[in-house]
């Protein structure tokens, strides 16, 4: 039975006939659902004379999505992104499938994503309130209360120009800068920290509030985040490129049988092993390496580097 049961047509055009009205599914003969994916499981491992003699579809289900979950992490490519405006507050949500970044970048007025890179030189704590004292004060309850800002954070959004990012948004003079006296000693700037030497600006994870804080030279800039998601986030999410449903199917195979009591450990570490070189095979493909792409990037070894 062939995989391709639409008409070029029907393809093209999608459900409602007409050209490139967004609801096509463009290039979705190179994945497989979750449940296709339990399916062939079943049909090629289990059964009488097969690997595994008797197994409940509930458990093959709950190893697939665990694979998935694995997988989106190092293997499948699960990027996703999103593009918003910086609103004054200086913050970005983070997104309701959010696990990790990879990528956060603002846009000029080229189209050309200007990398934003991390900082670890701030963060918002809890804000304790104290008295005049500066002890600590209790609710009716004898709870600490906390003030719905830190002054930290205050400081940081309050900033006319972050002295870090650099020319383009960055205050350099030395002399009427204090900041930049107490982070570079004066007349040692050849001892700059590299991370910091760029001028698109900084951003830190608040994990607390689950937001993105960023500098304030990105207030009104057009911000993308490219993040990963686990894959079982909707429906819409839990498919399996075809090039790695050979490692999901090992996957599930070894851990349906590690986690039983009467199978063989000589079996066990063998699927471990079978298990192993399906991913790291599954990741080479995905990784998309081209050879003539390859081939362009090293023709930069010719190049001559005058001084």
């Amino acid at each position: 039975m062939a995989l391709i049961n639409q008409t070029p047509e029907e393809y093209y055009l999608g459900p409602d006939g007409v050209w490139d009205s967004n609801d096509e599914n463009y290039g979705d003969y190179q994945f497989v659902s979750i449940s296709d994916i339990i399916n062939n499981f079943i049909v090629a491992y289990v059964g009488q004379d097969k690997l595994i003699t008797k197994v409940k579809r509930t458990d093959v289900a709950y190893w697939a999505q665990r694979a998935i979950q694995e997988f989106s992490f190092d293997v499948l490519p699960q990027d996703k992104a999103i593009e918003i405006e910086v609103p004054p507050g200086l913050y970005m949500i983070l997104p309701q499938d959010y696990v990790n970044y990879t990528k956060l970048s603002w846009t000029d007025e080229s189209g050309i994503e200007r990398i934003i890179y991390r900082t670890d030189l701030t963060s918002n704590p809890n804000a304790i309130i104290q008295d005049n004292n500066y002890e600590y004060t209790f609710d009716n309850d004898g709870n600490i209360p906390l003030a719905e800002q830190s002054e930290t954070l205050k400081r940081w959004n309050s900033r006319s120009n972050f002295p870090l990012a650099g020319a383009g948004g960055g205050n350099w003079d030395l002399v009427n800068n204090p900041d930049l006296l107490a982070l570079y000693a004066y007349g040692g700037r050849y001892g700059i920290n590299p991370e910091q030497a760029q001028a698109n600006g900084v951003f830190y994870i608040d994990k607390i509030n689950g937001v993105i804080r960023f500098s304030s030279d990105i207030r009104g800039r057009i911000v993308t985040l490219k993040y990963i998601s686990d894959g079982l986030g909707s429906l819409e999410d839990m498919t399996v490129h075809k090039f790695a449903m050979d490692a999901i199917e090992k996957y599930i195979a070894y851990s349906i049988l590690s986690t039983r009591s009467n199978v063989q450990e000589y079996l066990v570490a063998r699927f471990k092993k079978v298990a192993s070189a399906a991913r790291r095979n599954a990741k080479i493909r995905l990784s998309e390496l081209k050879s003539d792409l390859m081939a362009q990037v090293f023709r930069n070894q010719s190049k001559w580097i005058k001084h």
